[in-house]
Parts: C-alpha cells; structure tokens; sequence
C-alpha cells in the first residue's frame, strides 16, 4: 500500500505560513521563497541577540562619558579610578546614574577622584 504524504507537506507549508505572516508577497505566498525567507530571519536573530549586548555597551560606554566630561573628567580616566578604588558599579548602573540621578553620579566620580 502506497504512502500519501499530502497531510505531512500540509502541515510544514502551514509552518511556514506562519512563520512568514508580515512579509512581502513573494515571502508569504511561495513555499520555496518563504523557506529561505524563515531561515535567513532566525539567522539574523541569533546574531543580532548577540550584536544587541554589544550595542547597550556601546551605548552605556557614551553616556558614561558625557556625564563624566560634565564632572570634570573622561570615560577612561573615571573607569580606570573605579578599578583602582575597587568601586565595583557596572557600566550598565553607572549610566542608569548618569541619565536619571546626575547628583548621585556626580558623587561616585568625587569617591573615584579622591
């Protein structure tokens, strides 16, 4: 007895339908085209979860500095007394300080200075 395949095929096509729901006409209605279309996003989205810590960083790494020019003083030199204090704030808090609470951060960089 022969094997018909169409309910299996069915369900991988409604898969990837679904998966391809917002993109462009060629994208949504080909089988063919929607696949590549699917492989590509969830290539793009590994990486760029990746790329996203470095952007934040990046991001952090600026504002840090822009604070820390208003207080006298650069990124690289407030980082380095930091360390040498043993003042243990990540970058991350250090610019959550430096946009929401600049006194505060203005008294972490007197502690670094001293």
């Amino acid at each position: 007895m022969r094997v018909k395949r169409g309910v299996a095929s069915h369900k991988k096509h409604q898969k990837i339908r679904k998966a391809t729901k917002g993109m462009t006409r060629g994208n949504r209605s080909s089988i063919k085209r929607g696949k590549q279309a699917v492989t590509r996003s969830l290539q793009y989205a590994y990486r760029d979860r990746r790329n996203r810590k470095r952007d934040f960083r990046a991001l952090w790494n600026t504002r840090i500095n822009a604070a820390a020019r208003l207080n006298g003083t650069t990124y690289s030199q407030l980082m380095g007394m930091l360390k040498l204090k043993n003042i243990e704030l990540d970058r991350k808090v250090l610019a959550e300080l430096a946009v929401n609470e600049p006194k505060a951060f203005a008294e972490v960089v007197k502690l670094a200075l001293k």
